[in-house]
């Protein structure tokens, strides 16, 4: 597994990193064992960049990396997130402020068994908190000496020029994929014109590129995605005809759909290091395999045509979190 590096501040990564939430939280019970397994095996892999996040449980799954950092830690690029006081999503309950993202990082270096967090992002901008006044709290934290990088999480241009001013940010993370591609016409210049890396989360669209989910039923009860628009019948029969374009070309080159999603991503730029999640060692192996799979330029045009032909059907989120994605 190649290296990247992530902004201009030395943070340097696996070109694929591992999405912990799914551990923990949001697509249905996970088996600790297997997950411990999953975490285990990225070591061996080379895949280094872990990723978490205080409101992933909330709050257990920060405590189950915790369990595989020991013996560990020095081989992890370990990331986590603060938003939302304790960990609890909701309106009433996200803050930026200094103080909250204190608080939130002493629990997490508890939870996480560390003395230090390699990356710290904002998980959702805060509106009613200043941005400057937020990344003044996160860099308080970083000459603390208990954060190494600063990074943010779906904000737009003009938050991201106005965090940078205070501290230099090293990483973006946002969703981007090949069904989902809007920050590539207004965040993606900004990012390369101010020398800040992309984390692309949900890499093969939350499971939806891998081909494996054929109808909203396949779905199971519990999980996240059957509240999603994207998901939901009628925009789900829409979005299936893009798995099927994807399906296409990876039966063409003996691949899997999502190690095209994830190879696409990898060729957007050497600034780019996706986290796609798993919860099985077999998917964890399969993910891996898309860093050496080889496309060349007719498949990457094949690839944007597709693109081009094809509109995304319904909302990435509900109502409420869908007015915190990409926010100036």
């Amino acid at each position: 597994m190649k290296k990247r590096k992530l902004g201009k501040q030395g943070l340097e990564v696996s070109e694929l990193g591992l999405g912990c939430m799914g551990m923990s939280f949001a697509y249905g019970k996970a088996e600790e064992a297997e997950s411990l397994r999953v975490l285990s095996r990225s070591l061996e892999l080379g895949i280094d960049f872990w990723d978490t996040a205080e409101s992933y449980g909330p709050l257990l799954n920060e405590e189950l990396l915790g369990k595989a950092l020991k013996g560990n830690r020095a081989k992890v690029v370990l990331a986590t997130k603060f938003a939302w006081k304790d960990g609890k999503v909701g309106v009433d309950t996200l803050d930026g402020s200094p103080a909250n993202a204190r608080r939130a990082v002493e629990g997490s270096l508890k939870r996480l068994q560390t003395d230090h967090i390699d990356l710290l992002y904002l998980h959702r901008k805060d509106p009613k908190t200043p941005i400057e006044e937020t990344v003044g709290g996160m860099a308080q934290l970083v000459k603390d000496g208990k954060v190494k990088y600063l990074g943010l999480s779906e904000v737009g241009p003009q938050t991201l020029r106005k965090a940078h001013s205070v501290h230099p940010i090293s990483a973006l993370q946002s969703e981007y994929s090949l069904w989902e591609t809007s920050l590539e016409e207004r965040i993606l210049p900004v990012l390369r014109e101010l020398g800040i890396g992309l984390v692309p989360f949900s890499p093969v669209g939350r499971g939806f590129l891998t081909g494996q989910i054929k109808r909203f039923e396949d779905i199971p009860e519990g999980d996240m995605r059957r509240n999603l628009p994207r998901f939901q019948p009628g925009n789900f029969e829409q979005n299936m005809r893009l798995v099927e374009e994807v399906t296409r070309l990876a039966q063409s080159k003996k691949a899997t759909p999502s190690q095209i999603a994830l190879a696409w991503l990898l060729r957007q730029g050497d600034d780019v290091a996706p986290i796609p999640g798993t919860t099985r060692v077999h998917h964890l192996e399969e993910n891996a395999q898309a860093a050496t799979l080889s496309l060349s330029p007719e498949d990457l045009a094949g690839i944007e045509r597709i693109l081009s032909n094809f509109k995304v059907q319904g909302a990435r989120y509900g109502e409420m979190m869908q007015k915190l994605v990409n926010l100036d």
